[in-house]
């Protein structure tokens, strides 16, 4: 692509990425939405702002996510669309976000807690073998295609994906614990998904074939469930808390 257009193509999507940015930049409203669907009735005004901060620390980085991605991929070799790019700012923007929440803030209240908590605390078993199978079935459909450009950018995208589930493990715990577990899960979940949808997209030849439909069909069928809480699991996380 030449260079002009490439430019273009990336302050569109900068641009792009700073009204989003300016549209969704989180408040109260939006903290108290994300803790009740994952499973925080009623937030403190403690856990609303751990929220909401949560929330900013993602999004800040979208717009120059969206600005720089374009350039490195064109740079690399891959191909890609405004669905990879979209996937690929959400993801990494979840990595800066955990990586950056190792720290925690100065004046944080911190809480010990005795649950055991590791990545089968943050994704249940079916979501693990649910991203195993349609991750390697992707993965392996670019090696017979023999993608090389892509299947790189797949490992990479697994790495940065577990990256961020193992950050989301260790991050200090901050606040209540019920509202930190539900943050934490959250992140877990939606960066297993984010990788799934990913990682499927990679797989996608210029000219849509069943196997290539199959894949995406079911990477992104995976990332929505991963990303969203069913009743059943309300529910159950509802009565683990009576």
């Amino acid at each position: 692509m030449p260079f002009d257009n490439i430019v273009a193509v990336a302050l569109f999507m900068g641009l792009f990425g700073l009204l989003i940015l300016i549209a969704l930049w989180p408040g109260d409203k939006q903290g108290k939405k994300v803790l009740r669907r994952w499973g925080v009735d009623d937030p403190s005004p403690s856990d609303l702002a751990e929220a909401v901060r949560y929330l900013r620390r993602r999004r800040f980085w979208y717009p120059w996510l969206y600005l720089g991605l374009p350039l490195l991929a064109d740079a690399a070799g891959v191909r890609g669309d405004s669905t990879s790019s979209i996937l690929a700012t959400l993801l990494v923007g979840a990595l800066i976000a955990e990586v950056l929440a190792q720290r925690p803030r100065k004046g944080a209240r911190r809480e010990a807690t005795l649950d055991r908590r590791g990545v089968r605390e943050l994704i249940p078993v079916w979501g693990l073998v649910t991203y195993a199978v349609i991750a390697v079935a992707a993965a392996a459909w670019i090696a017979v295609n023999q993608w090389w450009a892509q299947l790189g950018v797949a490992a990479g995208v697994s790495a940065v994906t577990w990256l961020v589930i193992l950050l989301a493990v260790r991050r200090p715990s901050t606040g209540d614990s019920v509202a930190d577990a539900a943050l934490r899960v959250r992140s877990a979940r939606v960066a297993a998904g984010l990788g799934l949808a990913a990682m499927v997209t990679l797989s996608i030849p210029e000219v849509l074939n069943l196997v290539s439909l199959i894949l995406v069909v079911a990477g992104f069928a995976g990332w929505y469930h991963l990303a969203h809480r069913s009743r059943a699991e309300a529910a159950r996380s509802r009565a683990e808390a009576v």
